[in-house]
């Protein structure tokens, strides 16, 4: 019989590649979903990738309701925890996705009490952000995001305060040694299908021409395919107990994101911003468009991500930026969203 593994949030981007690895490594895979009105859906963008759809079921689970969880993970000897609130359009409110992020994973912590693996799909951004940090800098294992600092957004305070929640229980109930985290930087690459989350809708707003200029931003940068292979081989690897693996490539300014599509995409050339808005027009525009108001906290900076130990720990090789950044636009044609 093969091992039965929990992927939380199994419609959302992540969760779907993660799913298509594990069902390829010979897994059975069992997602969770808010309404098993979803499942047909995420069935057949498995199938049409060439997954092994007859060792994939579904499980009814809400982050915010504790009904269902006990059910889902029971019998499941691997948690992939990767569901979590991520609009695009950040709310106004700092701590508004806080209770369904925290809540969530405590309550898929509880009911993962037999699972001899957890892994937790974190972030980088709950590594990065601190007051006076300096404008170029590197992101390591043990660094922490302070989640008092005003400037930060409602998704960055939630990331942060579920993981910290998260290794405070595993701590606390003494199976530190049993969760890993996993914390990807931002996720480019192929989508599956249309439901791609917010990620890649940076890279359909660049190429359609959304915006006239871009944010002055940056980030370390990897291939979703890379981020669930990571995800795998934190399920394999007994070592990856107790650490949090960063996830990432190289770092990427929008401008050069643009750089990159225009280059690969000459017919689509003339859509694609090149000039850089000011840091206080950005900050006068996101009082209105709260998709400009999550890259506040960001402006200016450069991180970079130290994934050395990774490699040596689970042996990954990265992806490049460039070619997450280009697969990714590619995707968007194929299904049409571009």
């Amino acid at each position: 019989m093969a091992t039965t593994i929990l992927v939380t949030g199994i419609s959302g981007f992540i969760a779907k590649h993660i799913a298509f690895q594990l069902l390829e490594a010979g897994y059975d895979v069992r997602g969770t979903v808010r309404a098993l009105s979803k499942a047909d859906k995420v069935e057949k963008s498995l199938g049409d990738a060439g997954a092994d759809v007859s060792r994939l079921s579904f499980a009814a689970a809400d982050l915010t309701k504790d009904e269902g969880w006990e059910d889902a993970a029971r019998g499941c000897k691997g948690v992939m925890h990767v569901a979590s609130p991520f609009p695009i359009a950040q709310p106004a409110n700092r701590n508004a996705l806080t209770p369904a992020a925290k809540g969530g994973v405590l309550r898929v912590l509880r009911a993962a009490k037999d699972a001899e693996r957890i892994v937790l799909t974190s972030s980088m951004v709950a590594m990065m952000y601190r007051p006076n940090r300096p404008a170029e800098f590197s992101v390591s294992e043990n660094d922490w995001t302070d989640p008092s600092w005003r400037a930060l957004s409602a998704y960055i305070v939630s990331k942060t305060e579920a993981e910290k929640a998260a290794w405070a229980a595993a701590v606390e109930g003494g199976f530190k040694h049993r969760l890993a985290a996993v914390n990807p930087g931002f996720v480019l690459g192929p989508a599956l299908d249309e439901d791609f989350g917010a990620s890649l809708e940076v890279i359909r707003m660049l190429m359609t021409g959304a915006y006239p200029a871009m944010p002055d931003v940056s980030y370390p940068v990897v291939d979703v395919r890379d981020v669930a292979d990571l995800h795998v081989r934190a399920l394999e690897t007994p070592d990856a107990g107790g650490r949090r693996l960063i996830a990432a490539d190289g770092t990427l300014s929008f401008k050069q994101m643009g750089d990159i599509l225009r280059e690969a995409f000459p017919d689509r050339a003339a859509k694609i911003p090149t000039r850089i808005l000011p840091a206080w027009l950005v900050r006068l525009i996101a009082m209105a468009d709260r998709n400009l108001a999550s890259v506040i906290p960001d402006l200016g900076a450069t991180p970079h991500a130290e994934t050395g130990y990774v490699a040596d720990l689970t042996g990954i090789r990265f992806r490049t930026a460039r070619q997450a950044a280009v697969d990714a636009a590619k995707s968007l044609e194929r299904i049409k969203a571009i």
